[in-house]
């Protein structure tokens, strides 16, 4: 069974590669997924080259590490530690301020940005976050209503 780290949500698949840490003293370092199960306590993740239960119990409590490369684009909207302090811009209203905090909800991710507006809570969705610029500054569009940008 795996848990995600972080409130990030679970990239396990079929033949994703992944780095056993700590690593073993011997043996391989590196794992291929074999199959995985969604299941109603996590995800269940069969490793090629894990057979029988001793080799299985030997990897509890570590930690599987992907490359970023193999991450899904936009993976980093989930990642707490890239996002404080990031600079937020909506494209109608200009500059949002920074983010200061994630939350991790069960259907989305919100973000909490101090800036000239005050708080906006901007929910993380595909349709609102468009992408990051050249200066790492992520561009959104804004629901009609969430910031007032009059008062």
């Amino acid at each position: 069974m795996t848990v995600p780290v972080h409130g990030l949500p679970s990239l396990m698949r079929k033949g994703l590669e992944v780095a056993v840490v700590p690593p073993p003293l011997k043996g391989p370092r590196v794992r291929s997924v074999a199959s995985t199960y969604d299941g109603d306590r996590g995800q269940l993740v069969r490793l090629a080259g894990v057979d029988g239960i001793d080799a299985a119990s030997s990897l509890v409590g570590k930690t599987l590490l992907a490359r970023v490369g193999d991450l899904p684009e936009g993976f980093e909207y989930h990642d707490a530690d890239w996002l404080m302090g990031r600079s937020v811009v909506d494209e109608k209203i200009g500059p949002l301020g920074k983010i200061e905090e994630v939350m991790v909800g069960p259907a989305n991710d919100v973000w909490s940005i101090m800036g000239p507006f005050g708080e906006v809570m901007l929910p993380v969705v595909d349709e609102f976050v468009l992408g990051t610029d050249e200066d790492g500054a992520i561009h959104v569009s804004a629901p009609d209503g969430l910031v007032d940008a009059e008062g």
